[in-house]
């Protein structure tokens, strides 16, 4: 028997009823009514509708990863991550929010990008999908091409964390940031050789 490859599919249901229940400060919450098919009774499905994101591993010549500390208020925590930020430009293309949060949130720049993984990261309760970029050839902004940092992100923390001990930390359960998690694993195959990462324009 051949190998029979997976891919995530595009699907239509017929839906009868759609609002919008609840206007957050950042997000909403949409109800959806709908059927999966005629001889089925309709469903009931609240979800967070959200622009889509996207996230950065930074890795520099010495092998190091660039991440990030974050008050993350829903868990109550400060978070290592790695750099990300909304899709909130609109006609935005994904590399160059990547681009542009990088440089707010670390205050770099890369030469090299690539797509490491694409995910959705509670597709039962929110809309959000995310691209994750592997960037290389990194510079420092100069001072005057810097963000000035505001909310949450005043209080960022940057540190240049050695990969085996990025890929440890995940593996430990010390980091739990989705993005971290996801973009570090497919980091170590690509830089190991394990894995191609795919263009940065790559269709998402």
């Amino acid at each position: 028997m051949g190998q029979q490859h997976i891919h995530d599919t595009d699907r239509v249901v017929a839906v009868q009823d759609q609002a919008t229940v609840f206007h957050g400060a950042i997000w909403d919450i949409q109800r959806d009514t709908f059927t999966m098919t005629d001889t089925e009774q309709p469903l009931t499905r609240e979800y967070i509708t959200h622009p889509g994101a996207v996230a950065i591993v930074a890795v520099d010549d010495q092998q190091r990863i660039a991440m990030i500390n974050q008050y993350r208020h829903p868990v109550g925590q400060n978070c290592w991550e790695i750099p990300a930020g909304l899709l909130d430009v609109e006609g935005e293309d994904h590399l160059v929010t990547a681009q542009r949060e990088l440089a707010e949130e670390a205050d770099l720049q890369a030469a090299d990008w690539s797509v490491l993984v694409d995910h959705y990261p509670s597709a039962g309760s929110s809309a959000e999908a995310i691209r994750i970029f592997l960037a290389q050839g990194i510079e420092e902004l100069p001072a005057e091409q810097r963000h000035q940092r505001e909310a949450e992100e005043a209080h960022l923390i940057l540190r240049w964390v050695p990969f085996d001990q990025a890929l440890h930390a995940v593996l430990a359960g010390a980091v739990r940031n989705v993005n971290a998690i996801s973009g570090i694993l497919a980091a170590h195959l690509v830089l190991n050789g394990q894995h191609q990462a795919r263009p940065a324009q790559a269709p998402f």
